[in-house]
C-alpha cells in the first residue's frame, strides 16, 4: 500500500486560479486534486483517460459541446476519454474536488 499525503506545496498551478495535487497512481488509475479560484477558467483539452471526479465543496461549470453542465458539491460525474471539455468557477467560492484517471495519468503535462 503507499499513501500520498494531500500537501498544498505538491500542487501545481496549471493555469491562472486551477492547482493540481497529484495523488496515487496504480496500475489502473489515478488521482488527482483540484482547486479552483472564482472566476479561473480550465481551457478546452481532451485525453486520452477516461475521468470520473467529484466536487467536494463549491460548484464547477464543465463545458461539453458548448453545452454548460453545473456540478455540485458531493455530485459526481464522469468524462469519457478524448471528449473536449472545459471547465469554470462562475461562483463566489472556491471550488475543490478530485478527479480519478483510467488509465492512469500520474505524471500529466499540466503545462499543454
Amino acid at each position: 500500500m503507499e499513501v500520498h499525503p494531500d500537501a498544498d506545496d505538491a500542487a501545481v498551478e496549471a493555469v491562472d486560479g486551477v492547482r493540481l495535487t497529484q495523488g496515487a497512481a496504480g496500475d489502473e488509475t489515478s488521482i488527482q486534486r483540484f482547486v479552483i479560484d472564482p472566476g479561473a477558467t480550465v481551457p478546452e483539452h481532451d485525453h486520452p483517460h477516461e475521468q470520473v471526479g467529484v466536487i467536494t465543496e463549491g460548484a464547477l461549470t464543465f463545458v461539453v459541446d458548448g453545452e454548460d453542465r453545473v456540478v455540485e458539491a458531493g455530485d459526481t460525474y464522469v468524462i469519457p476519454g478524448d471528449e473536449p471539455h472545459a471547465a469554470r468557477n462562475d461562483g463566489d467560492e472556491v471550488v475543490v474536488g478530485y478527479d480519478i484517471f483510467s488509465p492512469p495519468r500520474p505524471n500529466p503535462d499540466w503545462g499543454e
